[in-house]
């Protein structure tokens, strides 16, 4: 099977990206996506630093942000905009108001029975725009305990989308994080991709290649693997979205649509 316009167009772009040009030409690469995108800096080095595009997407803080002391605090994993946010019910959420979709078809085959899991929870969905920070940490202590990366397109997941796509998220390509937390409750943490370069990285495994000649499921399980409240593992390369969902009563959230987030955030309560 062919790849899909999307993630041509998104490999296309990634090369672009990924490209070192003469120094001059980087400086006028970079300083143009920041002033076109309107990114605010302060936390990272000059644009001109940046050896690609793509090494400016996916910039690191030059001093880490601190995070909240008090554990039960829920931080966010991201700078991001909340999109939408409420309870799980009959294995539905909502990438946008008055749009479901099911989560058993979003987790796929591997997860199946993870669903039940976090019916009556919580769901959060956190969209990445192109000047955003782009990288991703955890937003609770975390034992990984499975990880499927699922094949797909690599729409954009901007506002239009979302509002007339029905679908986006089950269409495009996706890792699912299968966790618990401290308590033994489940919460599941879903990386979508994204038009244009369409990458994700997750630094715990180098196996996960997404927007490649991958066609079916890879699924990856661990044993004792914990990452800490804050801990990165990860990045996207250009914008995208992440979904959390969480066991019904683990958390209380307090959060807004169309509240803009940034990571260390204090987003509510962990029971």
């Amino acid at each position: 099977m062919s790849k899909h316009f999307t993630s041509v167009l998104s490999a296309g772009f990634g090369k672009f990206a990924s490209k070192e040009f003469p120094s001059i030409i980087q400086h006028i690469i970079n300083a143009g996506y920041v002033k076109l995108m309107g990114l605010d800096m302060s936390e990272f080095r000059e644009p001109c630093r940046y050896k690609t595009l793509n090494k400016l997407f996916t910039r690191a803080f030059e001093i880490p942000r601190p995070i909240p002391e008090d554990k039960s605090k829920l931080i966010s994993g991201v700078d991001a905009l909340i999109t939408d946010a409420g309870t799980i019910v009959d294995g539905k959420a909502y990438q946008i108001k008055g749009m479901s979709y099911n989560i058993e078809e979003l987790f796929g085959v591997y997860h199946k029975d993870t669903v039940e899991k976090v019916e009556g929870g919580e769901f959060i969905n956190f969209y990445l725009s192109p000047k955003d920070y782009h990288r991703y940490h955890m937003p609770m202590d975390l034992q990984v305990l499975s990880l499927t990366h699922i094949p797909g397109k690599l729409y954009p997941v901007n506002f239009p989308l979302l509002r007339n796509k029905k679908d986006l998220f089950i269409e495009n390509e996706r890792v699912i994080l299968e966790c618990k937390d401290k308590k033994g409750r489940y919460q599941v943490l879903v990386l979508v991709g994204a038009l244009n370069v369409g990458k994700m990285i997750v630094t715990f495994e180098p196996k996960v290649q997404t927007n490649s000649d991958i066609r079916e499921p890879q699924h990856y399980e661990y044993e004792n693997l914990w990452l800490e409240r804050g801990e990165l593992f990860g990045w996207f390369e250009m914008g995208s979205t992440i979904l959390t969902f969480s066991k019904k009563g683990s958390i209380v959230p307090e959060v807004a649509i169309n509240q803009k987030v940034s990571f260390t955030d204090v987003l509510g309560i962990i029971k």
